[in-house]
């Protein structure tokens, strides 16, 4: 994967997907190169009441000196930032097929 910024500055992860069960469970590993450590990464897809679906991803990192620092870098701002613009895609979707957002 590569991440491109507005002022052209990029970063790049590779990984390997360890598990894939559709459409319930994605496991799969994440590194940044560099002394960064390797992540297991962990999706879970559940069917909610109204036909909405609950995600739930957790990381997990080789100690929690690499958690605190990949957490000290703003990732969790990024992933909302992610996360907001999936939740607006599926809207816009939704809209278009005439179904309740």
């Amino acid at each position: 994967f590569v991440w491109r910024e507005d002022d052209g500055s990029q970063m790049e992860m590779r990984g390997v997907y360890r598990e894939v069960v559709p459409p319930q469970r994605l496991v799969n590993t994440e590194a940044w190169g560099g002394d960064w450590s390797e992540t297991i990464n962990i999706l879970v897809l559940a069917e909610e009441p109204g036909g909405r679906t609950k995600l739930v991803t957790t990381v997990l990192y080789e100690s929690k000196e690499a958690r605190d620092r990949a957490l000290s870098t703003g990732m969790l701002d990024g992933w909302s930032a992610s996360y907001d613009r999936l939740e607006a895609y599926l809207a816009s979707l939704s809209a278009q097929q005439g179904a309740p957002a």
